[in-house]
This record gives structure tokens, C-alpha cells and sequence, in this order.
């Protein structure tokens, strides 16, 4: 199977779907790997790492002349997506939770579009799901970036000339993005402290030396999916939770917002009130700003001073982060390829794979996803 890796070109993308560990691997099972030029410049991998692992590097014409996959990390723009050949696969992160457009795009460019936002929850795909994988880039990344921000010590330090107090960070959504910034901002030194719906999430904020703040009522014993997503609560829970969160963030130097419903805009959790509550200098990392947001305060790829309170809306952490974090999405499609190919290594996706058929988006020139159709 002959394996196309573009340039990703939508602004400020700097990660690559292929890395040269990646192409030896595929070049070493019989595939062939085109990539083009400059592909991997902005993740620090050279053109000539390509070259010595066995790939091919061109324009972005030669690169998909008879291509038979394109993998990619984000969706290709209109004018790539034209481009592309038909029949050929198209492997990236499609944002597709109620993209219709894109999918009508992908089904008229006759190409069978596969989403890793929609690899399924279950044991055998982990090393597949690029969402956890990219989400735990995300979370480190969110409390470097509050560090930068704050301007102030995270742990305590004991001098001749006084006492600094350790930060106080507070996570609102323990999920893969959110444990990792609980990790890591106790590493840095901060008292740091989480909430989460879903009542499995106490016991991880715990394991992790944090503590757990929420109204653990009957709705909150429920508030899990089957696909361990957090459930949208009611607005009765929704009010006293947030009655015990706006006590609780007036006293942050640091809030770190990372809760997303698949599907869906993202809830709004600190309020225009809270955000006017916290003491000027405390900082506000918004990881859901690309879905409408967490925070009521802000803007998309902007840090908004409100109040004396920094809001940063950043949309793409893992971009921040772009030679692990290309790393990290090129294993990730590595796991996936036996699935896309037979025994004999020719292009066969398994359609009747549940991984497959959970994230196929199009297929023969028609939208086959339930979702959209």
C-alpha cells in the first residue's frame, strides 16, 4: 500500500502524522511512504530523517499520485480534500461530531474518511485512541502555560528573606487531560485540587495526591456513560455544584478547565461572576475554548485579562508540543494500519471490525456514519 503524508496546512498546526520510526516500521512491512517536502519542519524532523527511513519526499502532487491511504492530522482543507484520490483512504482527526459539510466534502471526493476522535473506548484500541494520546500532551502543556502566565512560584519555597506560599491550582474535569495536569502541577509543587461528574474520578484525583472537591449526591453516583464519558447533569445538580465551585475558585491562583461532552458545545463552569471572585494575577487555562469554552470569560487562541484574571483560550496545546506530540498520533495510526490492510499488505480496510466501522465517516461517495448521516 503506498502511505501519502501531506504538510498539514491549517494554521498554526505544527504536528506531522508520520515520524521516521513510523516509515522504517511501514517501509519494513512492504508499504511505501511518500511524504512531502517540509512536512515534518515544524516538528523538528528533517526531510533527510525521512529519507534515511525509506520514505519518499515530493510535492504534494507526487506525494498522492496513486496513493492508497493519506494520513493526516487534521482534516485536509477544500482544496487538498479535491485532490485527493479517489477511493483512496483518509485517515486524520476529523472533528466530525455534527460536521455534516465536511462529511458531504469527503463523500463527494470519493474518499472513505476515517476519524480517530472516533475510535472506541475499548481495551484493544487504547493504543489506537489519539484522543487520550494528544489530551495528555494537553494537560501537561495547560499547566506549563498557567506557570508561564501566573508569573509567580507553583511550590513553596523557604528563604532568609521569607516564606513563598505554594500555588493553588484547581482542575475542573479529571479526565486524561486532567489527570495529567493534577500530575503535573504537583510535580511543580502546588496544592493542587479537581472535580469531576463522574464518580470513578474521586479515586484517581486522590491517587494522584489532590484533593477532591464536588456535591456527591444520587445524580453524581450516576453521572457516567457506559463509554466513560461524563453524563451533561441536571440543573439542580448544576446549581449546588456550582454554589460549592465559586466558593472554592475565589480562593485558586490557578484554574484549569478541560471538561468536554462528545457531540456537544462545551458546559460552561466558571461564570463571569467567578472569574470577578479570584484574586487579580490568578490565571485560567480554558482547554475546552475550541468548543465554545468553559469559562464564560474569553477567546479562542487569546489570553483575556478580566478582572486582573489572565483567561487563556488555548485551542491547540498539542501543537505547542509538536515533536512528542507527533510522536505520540504517528504510534497511534502505526497501531491502527493492520486494520486498513490485508495479509498481504494491499489496502483491505477491516469494515466489519467494530474499531473500523465505529470510525468510518464515508464510504463509495455516500456519508455512512449514523451520526451524520
Amino acid at each position: 500500500m503506498k502511505i501519502a503524508v501531506l504538510k498539514e496546512r491549517r494554521a498554526g498546526e505544527t504536528r506531522v502524522a508520520a515520524t521516521p520510526e513510523t516509515v522504517k516500521k511501514f517501509v519494513g512491512s512492504g508499504h511505501s511512504v511518500s511524504i512531502e517536502k517540509g512536512a515534518g519542519d515544524t516538528a523538528s524532523i528533517p526531510d533527510s530523517a525521512f529519507e534515511a527511513a525509506g520514505a519518499t519526499m515530493g510535492t504534494a502532487a507526487t506525494v498522492l499520485k496513486g496513493a492508497d491511504a493519506i494520513f493526516a492530522v487534521r482534516a485536509p482543507d477544500d482544496a487538498t480534500l479535491a485532490k485527493l484520490p479517489k477511493g483512496a483512504l483518509l485517515v486524520a482527526q476529523m472533528e466530525p461530531h455534527g460536521n455534516t459539510a465536511l462529511a458531504k466534502a469527503c463523500a463527494a471526493a470519493g474518499v472513505e474518511a476515517l476519524a480517530m476522535e472516533f475510535v472506541p473506548r475499548i481495551t484493544r484500541a487504547q493504543a489506537m485512541d489519539a484522543l487520550s494520546s494528544q489530551s495528555n500532551l494537553a494537560g501537561y502543556r495547560a499547566v506549563i502555560e498557567a506557570a508561564h502566565i501566573f508569573g509567580k512560584a507553583f511550590p513553596m519555597m523557604m528563604t532568609a528573606a521569607g516564606t513563598i506560599a505554594p500555588a493553588k491550582v484547581f482542575v475542573m474535569g479529571a479526565g486524561v487531560a486532567g489527570l495529567q495536569a493534577i500530575a503535573t502541577a504537583r510535580r511543580l509543587g502546588a496544592m493542587v485540587s479537581a472535580t469531576d461528574v463522574r464518580p470513578a474520578a474521586k479515586e484517581q484525583v486522590a491517587s494522584l495526591g489532590a484533593k477532591f472537591i464536588a456535591v456527591e449526591d444520587e445524580e453524581f453516583k450516576a453521572a457516567e456513560t457506559a463509554g466513560g464519558y461524563a453524563k451533561e447533569m441536571s440543573a439542580e445538580y448544576r446549581a449546588k455544584q456550582a454554589e460549592l465551585i465559586a466558593s472554592h475558585i475565589a480562593k485558586q491562583d490557578v484554574v484549569i478547565t478541560t471538561a468536554l461532552i462528545p457531540g456537544r458545545p462545551a458546559p460552561k463552569l466558571v461564570t463571569r461572576a467567578m472569574v470577578e471572585a479570584m484574586k487579580p494575577g490568578s490565571v485560567i487555562i480554558d482547554l475546552a475554548a475550541a468548543m465554545g469554552g468553559n469559562c464564560e470569560v474569553g477567546t479562542p487562541d487569546e489570553i483575556t485579562v478580566h478582572n486582573g484574571v489572565s483567561v487563556a483560550g488555548f485551542t491547540n496545546l498539542p501543537a505547542r508540543l509538536a515533536a512528542d506530540a507527533s510522536s505520540l498520533y504517528a504510534k497511534n495510526l502505526a497501531n491502527l494500519l493492520p486494520l486498513l490492510v490485508a495479509e498481504d499488505g494491499s489496502k483491505a480496510p477491516h469494515r466489519e471490525d467494530e474499531v473500523i466501522a465505529a470510525m468510518t465517516l464515508t464510504r463509495d461517495g455516500e456519508i455512512v456514519h449514523e451520526s451524520l448521516k
